[in-house]
């Protein structure tokens, strides 16, 4: 009998320390409603569930300058200004000689490959029946308490459905992620902005961002830091 109660205690704390514990919610939640862009007012959460570390922040920012560039399919990939450049002056050559022109690979296009094997660390979630992976999330420490926070999906939103459009471009933003940048008080409430236009690395995010964040239009209105 004891053998018996012995192996069933056993069995017991073998399988509690062999199931995972029950998933935490997410460290940190923004509300918000969106405006002016197609399919606005809408409710949108952001759910972060941490902050990205500096190496995958490096990786983000080398592809951004081509010194890493994931090979495309069929090994036609490039890195460095070489890809660039072979992209443009080998392409007229070749073509006269029956050879297929060598990729052209653009800033844009390497982000947005290794954003694809970069390890989710949030979600955007609207009225849309799937919610958008956060790939990098990241922020910067403003005066008076205020944050500064980039976000970075791995799918552009609204990349088929038409939703989130600028109402004044027939075409959206020529990117296969988005860009979303917050702008918080101290109290945790404020403004968020997207990449419906430019878009350039920022020497004090230290990421990829928008460009000309004062002219875009408000997206996010209402912005508020969710409490636990």
């Amino acid at each position: 009998m004891r053998l018996a109660l012995l192996s069933v205690a056993l069995l017991a704390v073998t399988v509690a320390a062999e199931t995972p514990p029950a998933e935490a919610g997410p460290m940190l939640r923004f509300t918000s409603t969106t405006a002016n862009v197609t399919g606005a007012p809408d409710s949108i959460r952001i759910d972060l569930f941490r902050w990205s570390t500096e190496a995958e922040r490096d990786t983000l920012m080398a592809a951004w300058d081509l010194k890493s560039t994931p090979a495309a399919r069929g090994g036609r990939g490039g890195t460095g200004g070489a890809a660039r450049g072979a992209g443009r002056g080998r392409a007229g050559a070749n073509a006269g000689r029956g050879a297929a022109p060598e990729v052209t690979i653009t800033p844009e296009a390497a982000l947005a490959r290794v954003l694809k094997e970069a390890p989710t660390v949030g979600y955007v979630w609207s009225s849309e029946a799937a919610g958008y992976a956060v790939r990098y999330a990241g922020k910067t420490a403003l005066p008076g308490g205020s944050e500064r926070i980039v976000i970075i999906t791995d799918r552009r939103l609204g990349d088929v459905n038409g939703l989130w459009r600028s109402p004044d471009r027939a075409a959206p933003a020529p990117y296969d992620f988005s860009i979303i940048e917050l702008h918080l008080d101290a109290k945790g409430a404020g403004e968020g902005k997207l990449s419906l236009g430019e878009i350039a690395p920022d020497a004090a995010a230290g990421i990829v961002t928008l460009a000309n964040y004062d002219s875009l239009p408000v997206v996010f209105t209402g912005l508020k830091r969710a409490t636990k």
